[in-house]
């Protein structure tokens, strides 16, 4: 049996790929065995599988007895996984296995996939060429619903307007040294400890990635700084020059940080324009509130002309690419130039070409901007300009930090 991998772009319907591959679209190619034989790993079962638990009130669980849903993202993709062995399929249909797992996951999971191909067919569809695991030879790359084989010379082409970033619609005036600052700050849940001793000062005008295995306490320790934890309380947690609990709310700090994480794109119903969801930054709203002044719509129009997105100006939101979805939905987060952005996965789910390009937009918002930038994620992206990196290492006693300088 040869293990074989699909490359794709994120335009790609992988779903509608996996019912052509099942259906024998590509028998020739992929030497594909019967739809009956085949189990599908992807994000689409998992949301189906969970369905079907509460509809009918079969609950798949772990071996500890956790509910699936109760699970984290990575969590659950090694249980489907288990499930899938179990059920002795022949062939294996895996979609973009490795997004959301940190370093160590991934090389697991790499080496899993090499045992099972030893009897099972697998066939790995995935967005970035740097996923295909080194055992998979046989390699093919989907364009116009046909499969061409994938060589050595493949390259990721991107371009960027050199249009520098619109100016600030007003100016934020900030004395303090540090935007945020946290002094051993420690963090349980139910006598486990996620977060111990953490130190870690940032800078107006810092460029750091955050880093760590999943379960580290990324997400913990990003709500420390958003003020949505009340852990924070009693803590030597001081944000934008306030020490947590001393007065300021919440509100007051979001209005200085701009926030993007992919589940955001959900929260929209599709009815709003490119245009639209930019100038809905300056409100802080979903959808439009209030009428944008002539100013608000022209910073708008600079910041599509920096997104080479001009002739997408009136088209719908959820008619744009994935990639153009990110980059609009990290100028809505940049038209106010908050102090801190805070950048969550941005990266996850797109192919080379988008994936690069949006890294090419951070690193021009970090150069052309006073905004401080926290781009958190798994993934090393090649090209990412960070001055220095904060890595959360999971230990028994909870998670430590430490800082590396670039």
């Amino acid at each position: 049996m040869t293990p074989t991998a699909i490359l794709h772009s994120n335009q790609v319907n992988t779903r509608l790929l996996i019912q052509q591959i099942t259906k024998g679209m590509f028998a020739d190619q992929l030497n594909i065995v019967s739809a009956e034989r085949t189990g599908i790993y992807s994000s689409y079962v998992i949301e189906k599988l969970i369905q079907e638990q509460e509809q009918h009130e079969h609950f798949f669980k772990e071996a500890d007895g956790q509910l699936f849903r109760s699970l984290s993202g990575g969590e659950q993709k090694k249980a489907l996984l288990q499930y899938l062995l179990n059920q002795n399929y022949s062939c294996l249909i895996l979609d973009n296995p490795f997004d959301h797992l940190d370093t160590k996951s991934v090389k697991q999971l790499h080496s899993t996939l090499e045992l099972i191909s030893a009897q099972k067919h697998i066939i790995i569809l995935t967005t970035r060429k740097a996923d295909i695991p080194n055992f998979i030879t046989k390699r093919f790359i989907y364009d116009n619903s046909n499969l061409n084989a994938l060589n050595n010379n493949y390259l990721t082409e991107t371009s960027f307007r050199e249009i520098t970033i619109p100016e600030a619609i007003s100016k934020q005036t900030y004395t303090h040294k540090y935007l945020i600052e946290c002094h051993n700050i420690s963090v349980t849940y139910n006598n486990t400890v996620i977060l111990n001793n953490i130190n870690w000062q940032i800078k107006p005008g810092d460029f750091w990635e955050l880093t760590g295995a999943n379960g580290s306490g990324k997400t913990t320790l990003l709500s420390m700084i958003t003020g949505d934890n009340v852990k924070g309380y009693g803590q030597e947690l001081y944000i934008f020059g306030n020490k947590k609990g001393s007065g300021e709310s919440v509100w007051d700090i979001k209005q200085k940080i701009g926030y993007f994480t992919t589940n955001l794109t959900q929260q929209f119903d599709g009815r709003y324009t490119v245009k639209e969801m930019i100038i809905g930054g300056f409100f802080d709203a979903v959808g439009l509130y209030n009428k944008p002044t002539t100013y608000q719509e022209k910073l708008a129009d600079q910041w599509i002309a920096v997104l080479n997105l001009e002739h997408h100006k009136q088209s719908k939101f959820q008619n744009i690419s994935l990639g153009q979805q990110r980059m609009v939905m990290i100028a809505r987060a940049m038209v106010k130039h908050p102090l801190l952005l805070i950048l969550d996965e941005p990266t996850t789910g797109l192919d080379d070409a988008n994936a690069a390009l949006l890294v090419k937009l951070v690193n021009k918002i970090a150069l052309e901007s006073n905004t401080s930038i926290l781009y958190v994620s798994h993934r090393k992206e090649s090209g990412l300009k960070a001055d220095k990196t904060f890595i959360l290492e999971k230990t028994k006693q909870g998670s430590t930090g430490k800082t590396e300088y670039i």
